[in-house]
């Protein structure tokens, strides 16, 4: 009997990663389509059926190679109904039913998780997890995503809503606005875009020299990985705001570890590309605010599946849920 492959989708705002995957975690071919989100996303799911049955058709097999489709879509879902509550940024009406419709164009089995939930899954599969059961991962990119895994399952809460890591609040009174509508999320700290509000604001007050504040004034624009870049060549202005953010993130990790003891919690996104520059005083924050037997049990780790996490996690929903 030949091998079945698995579809996994990471539908996201401008692109939509799409990858065939093998039974064990193998990816044998990925690519993208770009999101069309005109006539309130309509178009959406009938591009991603056309290019997966295009593709399959392009490699000289048939459907019924697939066993199932894995979708991680950008907001809070009903994986039961197979809905997803609101995708603001995608134009969906509310309570959108991917399954039923996605399922009837293809002509495949669908399932469908957060998008986070899904990068927490493929990280927990052929990642950074390597096969731990439980984990707690989060994502600082544009925003800060999450999932936690318990016992190789995802928590999923009573609306779909658990694990927003990147919406608990750090700074609860005078917090910059978040994207969801409350002020001082750890989104608006953490993240790529809140690390650059927050370097902005020091460079403005910062009175001494500095290899940031030069860059800024020179190009008229910064970004996260600059804080990092300079800071690695031992500007001290870069230093003191590496040194609040990670004070702040390494807060929230351990009182995640405190409540939860993971044995790994995986940090992903862009920012996380810092590598140790990030990961060091992290480590620092979170053994000083975990609990003594949190702190040496579990272990922060740096993602290492980058855009193929959430394909990798998707595919992994599918097969889970056929075998």
């Amino acid at each position: 009997m030949e091998d079945k492959w698995f579809v996994g989708v990471d539908l996201g705002g401008t692109s939509v990663k799409l990858a065939f995957i093998q039974e064990e975690g193998e990816i044998l071919q990925k690519w993208e389509i770009p999101t069309d989100k005109s006539e309130q996303g309509k178009n959406i799911l009938p591009d991603i059926a056309a290019s997966i049955l295009n593709k399959i058709t392009e490699l000289g097999e048939t459907k019924e190679r697939l066993s199932g489709i894995g979708m991680g879509a950008p907001g809070a879902v009903d994986k039961e109904q197979g809905i997803i509550y609101e995708a603001v940024n995608l134009g969906w009406p509310k309570n959108y039913p991917i399954v039923k419709i996605l399922g009837e164009l293809s002509g495949l089995p669908v399932d469908i998780d957060n998008d986070a939930n899904c990068a927490a899954l493929g990280e927990m599969w052929k990642g950074a997890g390597n096969g731990a059961k439980d984990i707690a991962c989060l994502t600082l990119g544009t925003g800060v995503g999450g999932g936690i895994i318990v016992n190789g399952n995802i928590v999923q809460g009573v609306k779909g809503a658990a694990g927003e890591i990147g919406h608990i609040t750090i700074v609860p009174e005078g917090g910059a606005p978040c994207n969801c509508g409350k002020t001082g999320c750890l989104e608006t700290v953490a993240s790529a875009t809140g690390i650059v509000r927050i370097a902005k604001e020091e460079i403005i007050k910062y009175e001494g020299k500095s290899s940031l504040k030069e860059l800024y004034k020179n190009k008229g624009i910064i970004e996260a990985k600059d804080v990092f870049d300079c800071m690695s060549q031992g500007d001290s202005l870069s230093k003191k705001i590496i040194d609040h953010i990670t004070h702040h993130l390494g807060l929230v990790l351990a009182n995640i570890g405190n409540v939860l003891n993971p044995e790994k919690i995986v940090i992903g996104g862009g920012v996380s590309k810092a590598g140790n520059l990030l990961l060091h005083p992290l480590q620092n924050y979170f053994k000083q605010f975990a609990y003594s037997a949190v702190a040496v049990s579990t272990e922060l780790v740096i993602a290492t599946l980058g855009n193929d996490a959430g394909i990798l996690g998707a595919a992994w929903l599918a097969k889970n849920n056929r075998y």
